[in-house]
Formats: C-alpha cells, sequence, structure tokens
C-alpha cells in the first residue's frame, strides 16, 4: 500500500502513527500492528534519506514497531500477578501521551492568534485603595514592651531635662512660647522617621526644648506606633527603642 505523503507533514514519528491511527479510524488502545507496521516501513522507504537526524528518528520506531511485531507473534509473557502482558502497552501510552501534549499545543495556538492586536487596560487603583494599609496589630506591634518601660524612658528623658535647667535663671520669668500643636509633631517625626534609617526614641524625645515639647513628642510618637507608620523595637543594651519606618 503506497501512502501520498510527505515528510515535512509530521514533527516525528510518533506524529505519523497518530495520522495512521486517526485515518484507519483505529483504536489505540487495540493497534493492529502488522497492519500500521506496512503502512508506517512504506512512508520510511519513501523518505528522502540524505537528512540522517530525522530519517533516523523515524527508524528507530520502525524498530520498535518490528520488535513489538515479533513479540506478538511468540506465546505472551506473564507478569508477576498471572496477567499476560501485552507488547503494545508501552507504544499506547507514549502515543496517549503525545497527543495530549499535542492537542495543548494546538490550544495554545489558537489563543495566541490575533492576541497581538489585543490591548490591555493598564492597572487602575483608587487612590483610598492604593494608599490603604490594614489596621494594626497593637498587641503584636508591643508583644514584650510595657508601658511601664515606656513611661522610664520618657520620665528619665523629663528628668534630665529638668536637671539641665539652670535654678536661678529658671526662675526668673520668661516669654512662653505658642502652644506646640500634636498634629505639627506628628508630621516632623513621620518625615523624619520615614526618610530612612534607624533613630532613637530618647533622641527624638530630647530634641523638644521644653517639658511641653518633649510630652507632645512622645504622643505623637505614639499615634504613629498606632497608625502603623512607624516600626518600634527595644534596643535593650542601650535601655532605648528603635523606630523606623514602616515602608
Amino acid at each position: 500500500m503506497e501512502l501520498a505523503v510527505k515528510l515535512e507533514v509530521f514533527e516525528g514519528p510518533l506524529d505519523l502513527l497518530l495520522h495512521l491511527i486517526d485515518k484507519n479510524k483505529i483504536d489505540i488502545y487495540d493497534i493492529p500492528i502488522a497492519e500500521i507496521t506496512a503502512q508506517y516501513m512504506d512512508y520510511v522507504d519513501a523518505m528522502d534519506k540524505e537528512d540522517l537526524d530525522v530519517v533516523s528518528e523515524f527508524l528507530v520506531m520502525a524498530a520498535t514497531l518490528l520488535d513489538i511485531k515479533a513479540r506478538m507473534l511468540l506465546p505472551k509473557e506473564k507478569n508477576e500477578e498471572g496477567e499476560e502482558e501485552d507488547p503494545r502497552t508501552e507504544l499506547v501510552e507514549r502515543l496517549l501521551e503525545y497527543r495530549k501534549y499535542k492537542y495543548m499545543s494546538g490550544e495554545l495556538r489558537d489563543m495566541s492568534v490575533g492576541s497581538d492586536h489585543i490591548i490591555y487596560k493598564e492597572p487602575s487603583i483608587p487612590k483610598e485603595v492604593a494608599h490603604y494599609r490594614p489596621p494594626v496589630d497593637l498587641e503584636a506591634l508591643l508583644q514584650g514592651v510595657t508601658m511601664t518601660r515606656l513611661r522610664a524612658v520618657f520620665e528619665d528623658v523629663l528628668k534630665r531635662q529638668a536637671q539641665m535647667m539652670d535654678p536661678v535663671r529658671s526662675q526668673f520669668g520668661r516669654i512662653e512660647k505658642e502652644t506646640v500643636q500634636i498634629s505639627d509633631r506628628i508630621g516632623y517625626v513621620r518625615k523624619k522617621v520615614l526618610s530612612g534609617g534607624r533613630h532613637s526614641f530618647r533622641s527624638l524625645l530630647r530634641e523638644g526644648a521644653t517639658k511641653t515639647e518633649i510630652v507632645v513628642t512622645f504622643l505623637a510618637i505614639l499615634e504613629l506606633i498606632k497608625t502603623g507608620d512607624i516600626l518600634f523595637t527595644e534596643d535593650s543594651t542601650r535601655d532605648d527603642f528603635i523606630l523606623e519606618g514602616n515602608g
């Protein structure tokens, strides 16, 4: 039987076998090896023998088919469970796997057709969503840090600030400064911490020239910890806390 096919139609020996099976409407689980081998060999004989790389693949499959054909003429072997082994089993499994991947590649090829004409919308996220931050878990954030420790550092800074005052001049009258706004201190501390680096809790408190400024700075830091703008870790080696920007 002569086949009017060309080598470039098939991507390999398995592709040719599937073509022969579909063309003859053969059950892939019950391949008539003698018939398929004869048609396959007709195709191999008609091949251009100059391309050895391609020819060698088809010759290997031809040898496999001939081996299966010869084994089917012999008494069938039995496996450990006493069941007769089918020499075609391994070939059928390879054909099924090849068919699966061939169909998958076809689906991907169809999906790619015209995809270069598709324009996707750039992602757009509302500002309130883009700037959303999940609520801060204060218990997890301040785990191991007690308010007693924070208060101790705070009172120590106040004590040192009071010791730096001149006991004589402190009795003189003075012009009071404008009231310190907590919103201003929050903005100042946020800008400084988020600019990068690690900042000492004590150092930020000491920047206050007066007791009022120290207290307001302390409240501003607590508010920023609560909103999650800054991270808060203990520095036990220096009896201090470290503040870092959160993002």
